[in-house]
This record gives structure tokens, sequence and C-alpha cells, in this order.
């Protein structure tokens, strides 16, 4: 059996606390954010259907990252592409997961450029 990396294991533990008490609708879905070491992903998720309804992440196709500078640039230009895809979805309000995540860095530049973009949480 392989050993698994204690920061793995205190990185799951504060996803499941933060998942307690965060649920998603259709009318206000979970904006889950994983962040890599090269790109950040955000999805939004209503859990009561268990489907993701809008995506986004600086590898897909639509995202133009040449202009951004650094890596918080582009997380930003992520969150008002995402707010721009859920407002054309109808979805106007979110709950935030950070995804285990510090609020800080990439995490807070992606969520408040989804809050430049409309959505409000």
């Amino acid at each position: 059996m392989a050993k698994t990396n204690p920061k793995v294991i205190a990185r799951q533990k504060r996803i499941r606390r933060i998942r307690k008490k965060i649920t998603g609708t259709a009318e206000r879905p979970r904006m889950r954010v994983f962040r890599s070491n090269r790109h950040i992903y955000v999805q939004l998720i209503d859990d009561t259907r268990q489907a993701t309804l809008v995506s986004m992440s600086t590898g897909d196709r639509e995202f133009d990252g040449s202009d951004c500078k650094g890596k918080c640039e582009q997380a930003r230009k992520v969150g008002l592409i995402v707010a721009r895809r859920a407002k054309d979805a109808g979805i106007n309000e979110v709950v935030f997961d950070r995804g285990g995540n510090i609020y800080h860095g990439r995490v807070k530049a992606l969520s408040e450029g989804a809050r430049e973009g409309g959505l409000k949480f």
C-alpha cells in the first residue's frame, strides 16, 4: 500500500468540512473552484440533480490568456467568462465553494472576477 501525503489528507478533510455546510440548487448552484499549479477550473453544480450547469478553465478553448501577465489575472478573466456563461444560462446567484483552498490569491481573484461579471454570492 502506498503512503498518502498528509497535506492531501488535510485538504480532503477541509473539502468534506466545507461540503457539509454548502449545497447547490438549480436556482443557486454551487460554484466549485479547483486550483492546480498550472490551471484554474470552475464549475457551477446543481447538487440536487448532480449535474454541472456551467464550467470554465484556463485550458478552455474560449480562454485567451496571452494578454494576462500572471496567474491571478488569468483567474480573474476566468471568473468574468464564467459569470457571462452563467448569465446566459439564467443563473444570477451562486454559493461559493473554495475547494479546500485559502480564500487568497487566485481563488480570490476568480471570485472577484465573477462578482465583476454580475454573479452574486
